[in-house]
């Protein structure tokens, strides 16, 4: 998984597949996938990936890079490496 560390908190490398029947965090050969139930249209998927991963960890998500793309990168702030981990762990059944 491509998770590191940082001042601000922990930065992910996430996978987004949008038009998912649900919304669920999967890990798949090393990589965090993101299942979205929006269309990638105006946003709506990075709208939805900020919203249910600020419930999971309870904290502030900020998309990085990737604004256009499968592959994003997100910061989620105030946070440790390994809390994250541990909840993203935990999270692998659909919300």
């Amino acid at each position: 998984m491509k998770i590191v560390e940082t001042k601000e908190g922990v930065t992910l490398e996430v996978f987004v597949k949008p038009k998912s029947r649900e919304f669920k965090i999967a890990i798949e050969a090393d990589e965090i996938v993101i299942f979205c139930t929006e269309e990638p249209v105006k946003g709506k998927v990075n709208k939805e990936i900020i919203k249910q991963l600020g419930k999971l960890f309870h904290k502030t998500i900020e998309l990085v890079s990737g604004s256009t793309s499968r592959q994003k990168r997100l910061l989620v702030r105030n946070m440790e490496k390994s809390e994250v981990e541990k909840l993203l762990l935990q999270s692998q059944q659909p919300f």
